[in-house]
């Protein structure tokens, strides 16, 4: 593997989490696939196809989303919403979140003094 390959699957392990955060936190009103890819793209978190539909998907296998098919166009359109039990634990997961933010700050701020 090389270096330029070592750093894109470093770069989209720490992506992982950082997109289910970014799903959840958008499905507070109801998106399609294409429409929560192009909200992502437009707050600057490029997501790929292959990406976000897995994601969706799981992320309603275990019950933090909800979806429903409908048909507004001449094709079917499956729609997504945060569900109850995303709800539930969104405030606990930014919390998480903005508590490694901070810790990794620190750790960033104190490698760059330590230079």
């Amino acid at each position: 593997m090389t270096n330029t390959e070592n750093f894109e699957t470093i770069s989209l392990e720490l992506r992982r989490g950082v997109i289910v955060l970014a799903v959840l936190s958008l499905l507070g009103e109801e998106q399609y696939g294409y429409s929560l890819l192009k909200l992502l793209s437009d707050q600057g978190l490029e997501v790929d196809q292959g990406t976000l539909y897995p994601l969706l998907r799981r992320l309603e296998g275990q019950g933090w989303l909800r979806s429903v098919w409908k048909i507004e166009t001449a094709r079917p359109r499956r729609y997504y919403v945060i569900s109850p039990l995303g709800r539930k634990f969104l405030p606990d997961l930014k919390k998480e979140w903005n508590g490694i933010v901070s810790v990794m700050d620190r750790i960033l701020s104190d490698k760059k003094e330590r230079e």
